[in-house]
């Protein structure tokens, strides 16, 4: 082949790939894929989520702090020596 229609080849090559490019880059991503558009999801959404509310039965911080209280409680009163109850053994 000559050089002048390799060169043509190349370039209608390139001319049918820039047609096809724009069809496959206007869709638009399901989920954002940067910070930016991540928080700007969810300033237009909002944050729906109460997982760490303190107040929502089952939620991590609820459970935390009820057996927190619960073991504050059970605790009261016994000596400790290095973190471990002093008491007698079995109750």
């Amino acid at each position: 082949m000559k050089p002048t229609k390799v060169a043509a080849v190349f370039a209608g090559s390139l001319m049918a790939l820039g047609v096809a490019a724009p069809a496959m880059a206007a869709q638009q991503a399901l989920t954002p894929t940067s910070l930016n558009g991540g928080l700007e999801a969810i300033a237009a959404n909002g944050l729906k989520s109460d997982v760490l509310s303190s107040t929502t039965d089952g939620s991590p911080v609820k459970t935390v702090t009820d057996t927190a209280t619960q073991l504050n409680q059970t605790g009261k009163g016994l000596p400790l020596i290095g973190g471990l109850p002093a008491g007698p053994l079995g109750g």
